[in-house]
């Protein structure tokens, strides 16, 4: 390829990591309101909650992206630039699917860490966030690396709104080239490099995160050894000399 084609992609490249951290952003708020929302004690709320999550995680994201561009516009008299429409759509949507990983971590917490707070004259924010979310969010992160990697390849659908993201940019250098294969196969590791990138950076941020609260990886492999080993009967070779 020519220089001015390499800088396309490269321009697309760097539309793509803009529209992934906006939406990703959307997204975790989302995520974290719609779901906490989900564990509240008042009906109306849990309902709300719910009611959206099943509405954005029924439908399709590509047909959402076409309402927020090109359906709502004409309905309410204003356009929103094609970065910030694909912002709104792939937000929204993923968040959706965002709120249940926070509803099942916040579920997942042992009932006696809430009693406790309730023991100690905690308001019920404060028990979500000294008690319950600092034991979740470690939780939480291998699914929101999963929903992260899903969001980057769910960024492809804006090209349809002529967004100059990586695959819109590569499909306008195969059309020059007449190279399909060549150009996708550039485009398919560009996007594994991203996604690579990110499930690294996540890993690395649930480790620390379980050093924080006490759940040091290494620590926690060697605890279900012992329990297993407690439970089977079958451990190590120092555990059967014991």
């Amino acid at each position: 390829m020519t220089t001015g084609l390499w800088e396309l992609v490269l321009k697309g490249v760097w539309t793509t990591v803009q529209l992934l951290i906006f939406s990703a952003l959307l997204a975790t708020a989302v995520s974290f309101v719609v779901g906490v929302a989900r564990t509240h004690r008042l009906w109306i709320v849990r309902f709300l909650a719910g009611f959206y999550t099943e509405v954005f995680r029924g439908t399709s994201a590509l047909v959402m992206i076409f309402w927020v561009f090109f359906v709502l516009p004409p309905a309410f008299g204003w356009q929103l630039v094609p970065m910030w429409a694909g912002t709104l759509a792939l937000g929204l949507t993923y968040g959706a699917y965002g709120s249940e990983i926070v509803r099942g971590a916040l579920n997942s917490v042992d009932p006696a860490q809430r009693e406790g707070g309730v023991a100690l004259s905690f308001t019920p924010w404060q028990r979500l966030r000294l008690i319950l979310l600092p034991q979740a969010v470690p939780e939480m992160i291998p699914s929101f690396c999963n929903l992260l990697v899903e969001l980057l390849k769910g960024t492809s659908l804006v090209s349809i709104m002529g967004m100059g993201d990586l695959a819109f940019s590569g499909n306008l250098v195969r059309l020059a080239l007449q190279q399909s294969a060549e150009i996708y196969t550039y485009v398919l590791l560009i996007y594994f490099v991203i996604a690579f990138v990110l499930t690294r950076l996540m890993r690395g941020l649930e480790k620390r995160l379980k050093r924080g609260v006490g759940k040091d990886p290494g620590t926690e492999s060697a605890a279900r050894e012992l329990k297993r080993a407690e439970t089977t009967g079958v451990g190590t070779a120092g555990g059967g000399a014991a």
